[in-house]
């Protein structure tokens, strides 16, 4: 996943207009708040990551940024295994899953490509200042 995530990085960083798009899209996150965490040096591939484990687990994005600040070291796996998301499990499968497909998305269309191919599929709030709690929920 870490090559991936590479991978989603530099292509995010060719085309950071495109790949706030697509978190958009994908995760009905606010460009504004995109920037708040760009204006913070958040690494495109961190904000995608992020996104997408509060979206599997049902938690603040918040609380997975926090996570992984207070276990950096650690890594994202450790941080998904601490947010809920077992080792092996389908859940887990299936984040490594969306990040490879978003690194092929990326380098095939030049940009940061939907996972889903879909839109919308989640809602989410990131804070614009630092101090409220954002949300990610599921659509029903």
């Amino acid at each position: 996943m870490d090559n991936d995530l590479i991978s989603i990085n530099t292509d995010a960083k060719l085309n950071l207009d495109a790949f706030k798009a697509d978190l958009t899209t994908t995760f009905g996150v606010s460009v504004k708040n995109l920037d708040y965490l760009v204006s913070i040096n958040m690494e495109p591939a961190k904000m995608y990551l992020a996104l997408e484990i509060s979206s599997s687990v049902n938690k603040p994005v918040e609380s997975v940024l926090d996570m992984y600040e207070a276990n950096r070291d650690k890594g994202w796996g450790y941080v998904a295994q601490q947010m809920g998301i077992k080792p092996g499990s389908p859940e887990f499968h299936a984040l490594k899953g969306k990040s490879k497909t978003k690194k092929e998305n990326s380098a095939k269309n030049g940009n940061a490509g939907n996972v889903n191919g879909n839109g919308n599929s989640n809602k989410s709030s990131v804070p614009v200042n630092g101090t409220s709690t954002p949300t990610v929920h599921k659509k029903k």
